[in-house]
């Protein structure tokens, strides 16, 4: 599959600078793909559409991971920690930065490639709010780009299609938890021309028994997110309940646990944006995203979702 299958034009007014002052006041798109119906809702109508089916989400809580850089001026993204107070990340301007050198609290320890670092941090991550380069306008409150069960810290974007619910929607609901921590490959866009070139870094992820027991059991279940599709999906083929996982779910892919889908819009030439066409058709998704803007739609983190039936 060319990635240029994945392009399609929004209107950059479309693309969400801020949440919604409420989290379930966001918009809901629903597609039923057994009977082709497409209804409008709000978020907080959820319960309705979904009603006793397993909804699992994705616990990770991302890290304040953008650390300012004052001399040479400049930045690091923690990626992911390694172990103890070592990590990897991004940092910027890689061509004026030199490995066996302090700045701030990051000593960087060993250039990786392509922007990446071995590094040290000295404290714990006190950064801010790893927002993605689009959204341009700074963010009042660092919780909302933190889902409200979000527990287990490591992830350096936020899983978005959890953003949207509050408590009170999740007490109307049947919730399981599963954690990925989100590393920014998941994010990037497609670089080359064909999927089959592209590869994804692994990211960390585990489950517990007792939530797998009840997921293999569900009579019927709704995956929130993408990243807890990998999770789910990765674990459906026989790999452990923790470890890593590289799978990259494209056109063709055949699903072995999800039924149903809640997720955000994506970037067009995302692994994200393929994932979802892989469940719901590459010409459906696009047909989908095309009545979204239409219908006026905020798009990508703080925009608004679709559920896929």
């Amino acid at each position: 599959m060319k990635s240029s299958a994945l392009d399609y034009d929004l209107p950059p007014e479309l693309i969400a600078q801020r949440p919604t002052e409420r989290r379930d006041a966001s918009r809901l798109l629903v597609y039923d793909r057994s009977s082709g119906a497409v209804r409008h809702r709000t978020f907080g109508e959820l319960p309705e559409e979904v009603g006793d089916a397993l909804v699992v989400v994705n616990d990770t809580r991302v890290v304040p991971a953008r650390i300012r850089l004052e001399q040479p001026r400049g930045e690091v993204l923690l990626v992911e920690r390694r172990s103890g107070d070592e990590w990897e990340g991004l940092a910027r301007p890689t061509r004026r930065l030199r490995p066996g050198r302090r700045y701030g609290e990051v000593e960087l320890l060993e250039h990786l490639g392509e922007g990446r670092w071995r590094l040290r941090l000295h404290g714990e991550p006190a950064g801010e709010a790893p927002l993605p380069p689009y959204i341009t306008e700074p963010l009042a409150d660092p919780e909302r780009y933190q889902t409200v069960y979000a527990r287990e810290s490591g992830s350096a974007a936020a899983p978005t299609a959890g953003l949207h619910f509050t408590p009170e929607l999740l007490d109307r609901l049947d919730v399981e938890r599963v954690t990925l921590h989100v590393g920014l490959d998941t994010f990037r866009p497609l670089a080359v021309d064909d999927l089959n070139d592209h590869v994804l870094h692994g990211e960390r992820y585990s489950v517990s028994p007792f939530a797998w027991q009840r997921i293999c059991e569900a009579r019927r279940l709704v995956a929130v997110g993408t990243t807890t599709v990998r999770v789910l999906e990765t674990i459906a083929r026989g790999a452990p309940l923790a470890g890593r996982t590289d799978l990259f779910v494209t056109p063709g892919f055949e699903f072995r646990c999800v039924g149903s889908l809640l997720t955000n819009f994506h970037l067009p030439r995302s692994t994200l944006l393929a994932l979802v066409m892989a469940f719901a058709g590459i010409e459906k998704t696009l047909e989908l995203y095309r009545l979204a803007i239409a219908e006026r739609y905020r798009f990508y983190s703080f925009g608004d979702a679709m559920l896929l039936l």
